[in-house]
């Protein structure tokens, strides 16, 4: 693909407003400038995995600094590309002990306090980036490529105690497109860009007009640098939609083995596998990251579950139970349980500790067992976590609705309202509309429970166009119960097989080869009247879950249904 033009006067427009837009904000300026003390950086040596050589790929990124120095500063933009940021700011922390003039060094622990594509840096993280931006702007010994890298950056942490997140990220993305158009054949700086672009994206942008600009970019760069872990790597990022996710796959059987060092790096193609339902690639990958944390937990001595392999597991035990596979699915699930001290605590370990536990009940349709979800016991506050919070109510709310308790679905309801409220008053409206879905598809559930047919398909078409209209968290593999597959199983419920196919096959189409999708289809497909459609929907089924020696019962129903048509029998 051809690389994206930039303009010339508004280059020079941009680059006349970076640093006096940097001078007015007291936050990061370098009159006052913090001590590196003060920055309170990470120490220590590496605590990785992987190859004895340790493989994170190959970057190239000349700075101004001392040439024994350079090594180690490839090596923290190579972790920094595979977001393993404790182990970049040890790096860049060595860099600065052995050369407190290297102003990039500084750019770099600033780089991972933003973390671009995760949740928004906490308030510790932002003043630290901003001191560490302060610093950097301070030093002399920098050229005017490393000085734009550097301002660029200070604009993300100008006044970031007043403007939000998403300000903030776009104004990183404009200074970024300023930089790559200023230094064209500085091959960082687009892949850079490319991230920005990225993480300055609206999730609820259907276009997706700037990850196809990002990918754009680190496609025609991919030729020009084979084994860059952030190509490959930002690529998996920005196409990890629906609509666009079979541009990553490429990418993503690369990653892996570009940075098999990083456990980030054998986890994230899974995000590329799930979105196409390949789902013995994103075992593979898994167990390989889960691994591969367990081993960091170790060497970094721990004593605890790292994060990421709780993020893994995820991943992990969804395509599981997408074979059929409940056994090694509720392995996960009980392993998970067990769990007592995970560190760091992140919204990503929140959200495995709630999500496993409910898709394992309602994948299986245990309406019982939902209604006896209870928090995770582990060390850390749900109060922090409202998003995660609302998966349990409503896993508990979907119990109680299918077991004819609508009193007790009805107070699950009102706490998943009033998640969505705060939430909404946190202005974290994303999350909040996710909530929302499972709000409307509870309320459906509940008006179904009561003989409420209309109100309860009217509720759930409203959950399923809101679903439409907002993309998936990065955090998961998946919505916990897709809102139109369960629009297909209400249909299905009562008696409209035709509409309920119709549903089922368009859920497919966004997350194929899931294992109720492929078996909700073929029976609406059978009881349509549609028995050459049913043959091929079942058939695929059994392929499915063909690794998996799966024992459900929705099998046998396929494997009677394909043997009475002389189908093929797996």
């Amino acid at each position: 693909m051809n690389a994206p033009r930039f303009h010339p006067w508004l280059i020079f427009y941009g680059l006349c407003l970076l640093p006096s837009a940097c001078r007015q904000n007291h936050q990061v300026d370098a009159a006052e400038t913090p001590t590196v003390t003060e920055l309170n950086l990470k120490r220590g040596n590496l605590s990785v995995c992987g190859p004895a050589e340790q493989q994170f790929g190959r970057v190239a990124f000349e700075v101004t600094a001392p040439r024994p120095v350079q090594a180690d500063f490839t090596l923290a933009v190579s972790l920094l590309h595979s977001f393993e940021y404790d182990e970049a700011e040890k790096v860049f922390a060595r860099i600065i002990d052995r050369a407190p003039d290297c102003a990039m060094a500084y750019w770099g622990v600033a780089m991972c306090s933003y973390h671009p594509l995760w949740t928004p840096p906490s308030p510790a993280e932002l003043a630290k980036g901003a001191r560490a931006v302060a610093l950097a702007r301070r030093l002399p010994k920098k050229t005017a490529r490393e000085s734009a890298y550097i301002e660029a950056l200070a604009v993300f942490y100008q006044d970031y105690a007043h403007a939000d997140h998403r300000t903030r990220s776009g104004r990183f993305e404009q200074a970024m497109a300023q930089v790559a158009a200023r230094f064209p054949t500085d091959k960082e700086a687009a892949i850079f860009y490319a991230l920005a672009l990225d993480a300055a994206a609206d999730p609820a942008d259907k276009t997706f007009r700037k990850q196809r600009k990002a990918g754009a970019i680190l496609e025609g760069l991919q030729p020009q640098a084979p084994g860059h872990p952030g190509i490959v790597h930002y690529l998996i990022h920005t196409y990890d939609y629906p609509e666009l996710a079979a541009l990553a796959l490429p990418a993503a059987r690369q990653y892996a083995s570009v940075a098999p060092s990083s456990a980030h790096a054998l986890h994230m193609p899974s995000h590329i596998f799930t979105r196409l339902g390949l789902w013995n690639e994103c075992i593979s990958s898994n167990l390989a990251a889960a691994s591969s944390a367990r081993c960091y937990a170790e060497n970094a001595g721990l004593r605890v579950h790292w994060d990421e392999e709780l993020h893994s597991i995820d991943y992990l035990a969804y395509a599981y139970l997408q074979q059929g596979d409940n056994p090694r699915a509720r392995e996960q699930r009980r392993y998970l349980a067990s769990m007592q001290e995970v560190s760091p605590v992140t919204f990503k370990v929140a959200y495995a500790f709630a999500a496993v536990p409910a898709r394992y009940v309602l994948e299986n349709k245990q309406w019982a067992e939902a209604t006896r979800l209870r928090p995770q016991r582990a060390n850390l506050d749900w109060a922090q976590y409202p998003w995660q919070r609302a998966i349990t109510h409503f896993a508990r709310a979907l119990g109680y609705a299918h077991t004819q308790q609508p009193d007790s679905a009805q107070l699950e309801i009102d706490q998943l309202s009033a998640l969505c409220h705060a939430l909404a008053e946190q202005h974290d409206d994303y999350k909040a509309r996710q909530v929302e879905v499972q709000l409307l598809a509870a309320e459906a559930w509940l008006a179904l429970a009561r003989g409420q047919s209309g109100a309860a398909l009217q509720r759930m078409q409203q959950a399923t166009a809101l679903e439409d209209r907002t993309e998936k968290h990065p955090v998961t593999p998946g919505e916990i119960i897709p809102a139109r597959e369960q629009l297909a199983d209400m249909l299905l419920q009562l008696n409209q097989p035709a509409p309920a196919l119709a549903a089922y096959e368009a859920n497919l189409r966004q997350h194929p080869n899931r294992f109720n999708g492929l078996y909700g289809a073929a029976v609406a497909a059978e009881r349509a009247g549609q028995p050459v459609k049913a043959a091929a929907y079942f058939q695929q089924l059994t392929e499915v879950a063909r690794a998996a020696n799966s024992t459900r019962p929705e099998l046998a129903v396929a494997r009677a249904f394909l043997a009475k048509q002389k189908g093929p029998v797996i």
